[in-house]
């Protein structure tokens, strides 16, 4: 009797650990707080917007005297460290003791902008314990607009935990991507000028092409149409000459000019005078 085949069963053992793997190996991305049915367009737009700097990691060192020594980990709609599973978007360490603390997570986020800012904000942190009432924490991240930087100078601003309520961590840290679309300063008679320019290119060139390659002509002749613009250049020069002569053309020039015919010889009496007598 032949052994059993266990072939297919070691295949969906394989497939259901790349699945897996597959699934952990995914990054989580911001949930903006409510049913995704009631996210705006804006809302989404921005995350959009933020995208860029997904990939990007952010750490800043706070030192208070030899009390309070920080890091501060920040990740754009990402999590710190995907392998814990823990949502957490801005993550403070403690190096004295190596306790780790989740400031805001990515699944509690809200999102909002001006004219040239973004305004980003982690809830859903651990609890503050005896500070503002022993609400959850959350970080509040202020992304101000910078031309030709992706992302740079992210630091922390304050913490307010001296209120009952609404404490917060605030952060900022300047992008390109909160900057508005800059808008074209091409004017109208600039586009029209440089239609006109490029189409009188596009003539020029597909005519000389053609006259080389197509008709064979040679020298001045593989010029487009170069037989109309001679003509058009001497109807200008005539046109130029009839209009801008202040004088009818038949009349005497106001100076003579010497010619060889004035150069004749002249008589010899006219020099007798001049002879020793």
């Amino acid at each position: 009797m032949s052994p059993p085949c266990h072939t297919p069963a070691l295949l969906l053992v394989f497939m259901a650990l790349a699945v897996a793997g597959a699934e952990q190996s995914e990054e989580r991305s911001c949930d903006v707080i409510g049913d995704e049915s009631s996210e705006s367009q804006m809302e989404r737009a921005l995350l959009k917007k933020l995208e860029p700097l997904s990939h990007m990691r952010f750490n800043v060192t706070v030192e208070k005297g030899k009390t309070e020594n920080y890091v501060y980990h920040f990740r754009v709609c990402r999590e710190v460290n995907s392998t814990l599973h823990d949502f957490g978007g801005l993550v403070q360490i403690d190096r004295q003791n190596g306790k780790t603390t989740v400031i805001g997570r990515i699944n509690e986020t809200q999102v909002f902008n001006g004219s040239d800012w973004i305004m980003l904000i982690y809830k859903g942190g651990d609890s503050y314990g005896r500070h503002c009432s022993g609400e959850k924490r959350r970080a509040v991240i202020m992304i101000s607009c910078k031309r030709g930087v992706t992302a740079s100078s992210f630091s922390i601003i304050s913490e307010e935990r001296e209120k009952e309520q609404e404490c917060f961590y605030l952060f900022e840290m300047d992008s390109s991507v909160a900057c508005p679309a800059e808008n074209s300063h091409l004017s109208v008679g600039s586009i029209l000028l440089i239609t006109f320019v490029s189409l009188i290119a596009v003539y020029i060139i597909g005519g000389f092409l053609y006259q080389r390659l197509i008709v064979g002509a040679k020298g001045m002749e593989q010029i487009p149409h170069f037989a109309f613009w001679q003509d058009l250049g001497n109807l200008v020069a005539d046109g130029c000459d009839f209009v801008c002569r202040s004088k009818p053309r038949n009349a005497p020039a106001a100076y003579r000019g010497v010619g060889d015919d004035q150069l004749g010889e002249e008589s010899e009496e006219r020099d007798d005078h001049l002879l020793p007598m």
